[in-house]
């Protein structure tokens, strides 16, 4: 996992071999169930090949909950036939620095009763087991469900147990090194642009609130700005969201309003300081209401 140590900012170029090497496995794709995979069609960048091997290229991201790590999968010797993917590392219940969880899940409940009896006992190995893998199951359904309904979000290509695999946003620097897409929090656009991105965000709660869910975390410091694909300066690419596992249900979750409102509160905040004037409790109403 450690062979390469490169900053986040700065990934190098993967590479092909004939094998598994340091830093590298075969690709996981044909060993986890039909229900573990994206929702179909897969995009033509996902590589489904049995030949393909996964090279770990270095870490992306250090959380409360999770690690981030960059990986090729690729078929060696064919040129063409690879992508970048972030794989999202969930941690053992007891290594988490966070510590709020019951908040977010609270309504939610597991898809099967004897998992979730596992859960509530804390005591229990097994419960410790399925209660590794409830965040990471958690952020693979919603990702699924987002993609599915136009959301802005990474594609999730696969999970397997606490380690979830989804698309990479960011791009290829100058001296083809990777690098990851920069967070909101560190931007400072033009009026056209700042309205814009807000205008994204909105329109990505409203799919959110229109699922019944809110995002429940809701930050500058989980939107990516990807701007692989912007034309120019008039152009400040797509925001995309990140770090799904404690979506809200603001139906049966009774935090679900106040959560919701707090990410309103968290955007506007940001938006406002740029100098783009919004009114948090706007944005709450008009959003809350599409959930209904």
């Amino acid at each position: 996992m450690h062979q390469h140590t490169p900053s986040s900012d700065s990934l190098p170029t993967p590479h092909t071999v004939s094998g598994p090497g340091p830093g590298q496995r075969w690709s996981t794709w044909t060993s986890v169930a039909k229900g573990q995979r994206g929702p179909a069609p897969w995009p033509d960048w996902v590589v489904t090949a049995d030949a393909a091997l996964d090279t770990e290229l270095g870490v992306l991201k250090t959380g409360k909950e999770a690690d981030v790590f960059l990986i090729e999968r690729a078929v060696p010797d064919e040129p063409g036939r690879g992508s970048l993917l972030a794989a999202k590392r969930y941690r053992r219940r007891e290594n988490r620095q966070f510590h709020r969880a019951a908040t977010y899940t609270e309504g939610r409940r597991s898809r099967r009763t004897r998992d979730q009896r596992a859960v509530e006992d804390r005591r229990s190995a097994w419960g410790r087991s399925v209660a590794a893998t409830q965040w990471a199951d958690a952020e693979f359904s919603a990702l699924c469900e987002l993609w599915g309904a136009g959301a802005p979000v990474p594609y999730p290509v696969q999970i397997d147990g606490t380690e979830l695999l989804m698309e990479f946003v960011g791009r290829r620097t100058d001296d083809g090194a990777y690098e990851a897409a920069p967070r909101l929090a560190r931007q400072r656009p033009g009026p056209a642009i700042l309205a814009d991105w807000f205008d994204q965000l909105y329109r990505a709660m409203s799919v959110l609130a229109r699922l019944g869910w809110a995002h429940g975390d809701l930050s500058p410091y989980n939107v990516l700005v990807d701007t692989a694909g912007a034309s120019g300066n008039a152009d400040g690419g797509r925001l995309v969201i990140i770090d799904l596992p404690q979506v809200v249900d603001l139906v049966a979750n009774p935090f679900g309003a106040d959560l919701l409102h707090r990410d309103c509160r968290n955007v506007c905040t940001w938006f406002t300081s740029r100098g783009l004037e919004v009114d948090a409790d706007e944005l709450f109403a008009d959003v809350f209401a599409q959930a209904w």
